[in-house]
């Protein structure tokens, strides 16, 4: 299995999640790119890595999950995603922050400005256009019952999906090892090999 991981904001493709889904799958290829901070660049990138990797699954989670549901055409899961990021106050702050994770670029810091919210509020506006029948079939939603950090994801996503495609999760916002195995890994077997 091929699988693309979409991590969260201020995260990198070598997050906590990422090392626990190549333990966990160790016979499968694993690939979780660094996104770029300005959805401007990050959603071309991600789409374009798509096209090129072909994977048999993509897993986003938080400001990741917002992004898979985007890569319509390809079985995705959605974990916890955050469909609002420029309105996410907590989070999206003009400013300099770290990075949670190391990056490829050994980037230690990234720059938000207010170009950049207003980017995340153009595409937020724009995510769910053109959502075809089959991509409704193809997209799923995991919800954390004890997330805190995103509000209403489970709402928004089934304006556009199938409630049948939102399930709900003992977990937080962050996936651990125990989602994971109980909740993520399931429902890719599934999708993956159905009955």
């Amino acid at each position: 299995m091929k699988l693309i991981y979409f991590h969260g904001f201020a995260s990198s493709g070598a997050s906590g999640t990422v090392q626990l889904l190549r333990l966990l799958l160790p016979d499968d290829d694993i690939i979780a790119p660094d996104i770029p901070v300005d959805p401007i660049e990050a959603l071309p990138l991600l789409r374009e890595l798509c096209a090129q990797e072909q994977p048999d699954i993509i897993v986003g989670t938080s400001m990741g999950g917002m992004y898979a549901q985007q890569m319509f055409g390809y079985r995705r899961i959605c974990v916890n995603p955050a469909f609002n990021m420029s309105t996410m106050s907590q989070r999206m702050k003009t400013g300099t922050h770290r990075w949670l994770n190391g990056r490829k670029n050994h980037e230690k810091e990234f720059h938000i400005s207010k170009d950049i919210i207003q980017h995340f509020n153009q595409m937020e506006r724009q995510q769910f256009k053109g959502i075809t029948a089959a991509d409704a079939e193809l997209c799923y939603g995991l919800f954390g019952t004890a997330d805190t950090v995103v509000k209403n994801g489970y709402q928004t996503f089934t304006k556009h999906y199938p409630t049948s495609h939102a399930i709900r999760f003992e977990g937080e916002h962050q996936l651990n090892e125990k989602a994971l195995r109980k909740a993520v890994l399931p429902l890719i077997s599934q999708l993956l090999n159905p009955s």
